[in-house]
């Protein structure tokens, strides 16, 4: 069986969701979704899950890999690589894109999950270690990547080493495959081939979008949201590991800041994220990923080139 994929990535608030879900609805297509928070069940706004826009259009877009996940449990790289890998055996027998003339989605913006299955890396299914974990949290970045490329020089030339957070969890790898043999994830079992393309905006441009999403999400009761999870029993440790807006939001409503410089923290730490995942994309180009820059909304780039991709 074999398989053709679009997949579109860019930085948070670039549009991705709605450019993939106008291409998709051209082609008659499906996405798949590769983010690593919209995975949870419950975590909505936070994570823009934006779930009106694939019911905007008539049919509505189907979408797999979203809200498959308890937000309590850590669903790990290895589980989203073998997901996503199932799902594409299970429409690989569908006539529509078994037969490569009309590709399958993948739109998100987790550069790791997207790399992890484009290129098929072999991830070791290792669970979290807490008091590694919190050992580890005491040292500064540069001391983690040191030790991550002496642990594991493999597991460090993949690793976001701007990221405390992938730092942390390489090591935590490394250190279990110090110990004794772990799991390793499997290959697709398919013939896929993938065209790569970029959302790129200026810097400027993806900050007052940033500022402007942030904004009107707070206004839709984003606030509520983390409360409410709170309120159903998750503890306040976990959603500060799920991202900038779930532990911002908890420490406002600990009474830990206030409402203003919640806001002015957000936004000014997601700028900062949106910065990272653009050098994450670079570095997918430089580690033997083909990627071509498009800017946002450009449907017909991408419905062209698809055109001739599956007639030639």
């Amino acid at each position: 069986m074999s398989l053709r994929v679009v997949v579109i990535i860019g930085p948070t608030a670039v549009g991705k969701t709605r450019l993939g879900v106008e291409v998709a609805h051209a082609l008659g297509s499906e996405i798949l979704s590769a983010d690593s928070r919209q995975v949870y069940r419950g975590l909505d706004l936070g994570t823009g899950k934006d779930l009106d826009e694939y019911a905007a259009v008539d049919p509505p877009v189907p979408y797999h890999l979203i809200d498959v996940a308890d937000p309590r449990e850590v669903y790990s790289l290895y589980r989203y690589q073998q997901d996503c890998y199932r799902v594409l055996r299970r429409l690989a027998g569908d006539p529509r894109f078994g037969s490569g003339s009309v590709p399958l989605l993948m739109v998100g913006g987790s550069g790791l999950y997207v790399e992890a299955v484009v290129r098929d890396y072999r991830i070791t299914d290792v669970p979290v270690d807490p008091d590694l974990r919190r050992r580890l949290e005491r040292l500064p970045a540069a001391t983690l990547a040191d030790r991550l490329r002496t642990a594991d020089a493999e597991i460090a030339a993949r690793t976001d080493t701007t990221s405390r957070r992938r730092l942390i969890r390489g090591l935590e790898i490394a250190t279990a495959a110090a110990r004794g043999p772990v799991r390793t994830s499997t290959p697709p079992g398919l013939e896929i081939e993938w065209r790569c393309y970029g959302l790129k905006a200026d810097r400027a441009v993806i900050r007052r979008r940033i500022r402007s999403r942030l904004e009107a999400r707070l206004d839709e009761g984003l606030v509520d949201e983390v409360r409410n999870l709170l309120r159903d029993g998750l503890p306040r440790e976990r959603l500060q590991a799920l991202g900038l807006e779930y532990r911002e939001i908890a420490e406002y409503l600990a009474g830990a800041t206030t409402r203003g410089r919640m806001v002015e923290d957000l936004a000014t730490a997601i700028g900062r994220f949106a910065k990272r995942q653009a050098t994450w994309f670079r570095g997918m180009e430089r580690r033997g990923t083909p990627i071509a820059w498009i800017a946002p909304g450009d449907a017909d780039r991408i419905l062209d080139d698809v055109t001739r991709w599956v007639d030639g």
